[in-house]
């Protein structure tokens, strides 16, 4: 199957993409979230030049084949831009065969239980807690994560003692029967993450998210080796090889690759093998309900080495306005606190139309 046309429909935050194949069938995908403008820029300069009109039976290859045509731009604007791609081939698959994504990667659609993911560091403990407890009580979430630190903070907290406080704060007003994570992104030096998971073991915590900046394995590797406790990371990296150099050197204890930044499904696949491999579950990072969350429920209803759950963010249009009127109905209902795969076909998703009239739109074509 060949493809003629791809078509972005974009702001700053968020970008969609569909692909028209030579027999006119069609698929939507996204590009990764933040600066989507110009990540939508990259699909039209530096993806959609090697892609179009090439055969996309073997995606692995075909990606492989941008990489090597712009070798000299490795970075994470050209995988964000090829997840888009990638993700709207699977789409249009999907829509062929009559089946969800997730079949065609060899699952099904059904439940699966999701964390309640906050992303606020500006809220007190106590603030936290009530939310969170109004969650579990509406929704059924029996998980909840946390943030520590301040973001890529050098060591300091969002504000003095917070996170001192919020470690135990979680455990007493939730209580010993929900799953409790916390996410540093970045923030400590190997010494002072291993204190901070001492407090963590001590109050029951399971999951210990990039607590080193994230460039740092060997650092992130101290923590693991010292710690009972799961130390997680890998969101940000979009290099295959430092994914095999993170596993390989067990930097961590579960990996969480972020389908978008990675560079799609197919990418993110060969990570899943990587880890499984080695023996390491995956529980991908999906940090806001554009699509990216849709496509990780598909991966985990599909991959054997999938992890206890689906990162689901609790934020809504006060943290995350442009998430706002983005599909035509939502597909992130939470039952019990469950996200559920349809038997939709493809992503089982329509892009709200007045949504796609008031993006910058973008067409490129097959000669």
């Amino acid at each position: 199957m060949k493809i003629k046309s791809i078509e972005s429909f974009c702001n700053e935050f968020v970008g969609f993409v569909r692909v028209t194949a030579e027999n006119g069938s069609q698929g939507w995908g996204q590009v990764s979230t933040y600066h989507s403008d110009i990540t939508s820029q990259v699909l039209h300069r530096q993806v959609a030049p090697w892609v179009l009109g090439k055969d996309t039976s073997d995606l692995d290859d075909l990606l492989d084949f941008v990489t090597e045509r712009e070798h000299k731009f490795p970075g994470s604007y050209l995988r964000r831009a090829m997840a888009g791609f990638d993700t709207a081939i699977w789409d249009l698959r999907g829509k062929l065969a009559g089946k969800p994504v997730a079949a065609l990667l060899g699952g099904s659609a059904g439940p699966i239980r999701a964390y309640a993911s906050s992303m606020k560091r500006d809220i007190t403990p106590k603030d936290e807690a009530a939310r969170l407890l109004r969650l579990r009580d509406e929704k059924g979430f029996d998980a909840f994560k946390v943030r520590a630190g301040a973001e890529v903070g050098r060591g300091l907290d969002e504000w003095p003692g917070r996170t001192e406080e919020i470690i135990p704060t979680m455990r007493e007003s939730l209580g010993d029967n929900v799953d409790l994570l916390i996410d540093a992104n970045s923030c400590y030096c190997p010494e002072r993450a291993i204190e901070i998971g001492h407090m963590l073991q001590d109050n029951g915590f399971c999951h210990f998210e990039e607590p080193c900046p994230y460039w740092e394995l060997e650092q992130t590797k101290q923590v693991t080796d010292a710690l009972e406790i799961d130390v997680t990371g890998g969101e940000q990296d979009c290099d295959l090889p430092t994914w095999k150099r993170m596993i390989d050197i067990r930097a961590v204890d579960i990996v969480q690759p972020d389908i978008l930044y990675l560079g799609g499904i197919s990418r993110t696949l060969r990570v899943v093998e990587m880890a499984k491999e080695a023996g390491l579950p995956v529980t991908p990072h999906c940090a806001n309900l554009s699509l990216v969350t849709l496509f990780t429920m598909h991966l985990l209803r599909a991959i054997p080495n999938a992890g206890k759950y689906l990162e689901f963010s609790i934020e809504g249009s006060d943290y995350y306005p442009w998430q706002d009127g983005l599909f035509v109905e939502d597909p992130y209902g939470i039952t019990d606190g469950q996200a559920t795969v349809t038997d939709a076909p493809g992503w089982g998703v329509e892009i709200e139309p007045e949504w796609l009239a008031r993006s910058t739109y973008q067409i490129s074509e097959a000669s």
